[in-house]
């Protein structure tokens, strides 16, 4: 039979975590995993640094196009970081999901409710945790050594840390990051799991009716 009408359209993939929990290092290994899955570029209003291009590492606009994207609601999620804003324009993921592609995207719990908001059926949500207060810690102190953050800087993650935990449950899946290769098997089995859900997948239909006349 003609598989070519059998589609899937494609998944936002959302990982929370605190700092140091482990998220940026199991979305490189995704990333490298998974020919379909890209990574999520967020617009902001801050100005462009050295070796910065617009378009791969984000979209530079002003502040009035910012805004105007917001009231037009242009944008899937966003927030105020001190001066400058940062969020997720519709445009570029809807383009993507609707090629098949899957958009894996590195946010917190307040741009995971937005978009729960905006696009709840095409979302899949993973909170990381990590395997005890202490490993959090010990994380940071070791990524302290390269980033060379302060201990005023460290207690201020840790402090955040744990607000940041107590919005777990508004997740989908939870993983504790106890060993990091068993934490990237675990998220490569949802996103594979999401992958084969039935409302992703379009012209099954017409695939089993064919499938029954043949009968």
């Amino acid at each position: 039979m003609d598989l070519s009408n059998l589609k899937r359209r494609g998944l936002m993939y959302i990982l929370s975590s605190p700092s140091g929990a482990g998220k940026t290092t199991i979305t490189r290994a995704l990333l490298k995993k998974n020919d379909e899955l890209i990574v999520s570029i967020s617009a902001t209003t801050r100005p462009k640094r050295g070796g910065e291009t617009h378009g791969e590492d984000y979209y530079f606009v002003d502040i009035p196009t910012f805004n105007q994207m917001i009231e037009n609601k242009e944008m899937l999620e966003y927030a105020k970081v001190f001066d400058n804003y940062y969020g997720t324009p519709r445009q570029p993921v809807e383009e993507a999901l609707s090629q098949g592609k899957d958009v894996i995207f590195d946010i917190d719990w307040q741009g995971t409710q937005q978009m729960t908001e905006m696009a709840r059926e095409d979302l899949v949500t993973v909170f990381i945790l990590p395997p005890s207060r202490a490993e959090l810690e010990k994380r940071l102190r070791t990524r302290a050594l390269d980033t060379k953050e302060t201990e005023e800087q460290i207690q201020n993650r840790m402090d955040k840390a744990s607000s940041e935990m107590s919005h777990y449950s508004e997740y989908d899946y939870v993983i504790i990051n106890k060993d990091v290769d068993t934490s990237i098997s675990k998220a490569q089995t949802i996103l594979d799991a999401e992958r084969m859900k039935r409302r992703r997948l379009t012209g099954t239909s017409n695939f089993v009716r064919g499938l029954m006349d043949g009968l």
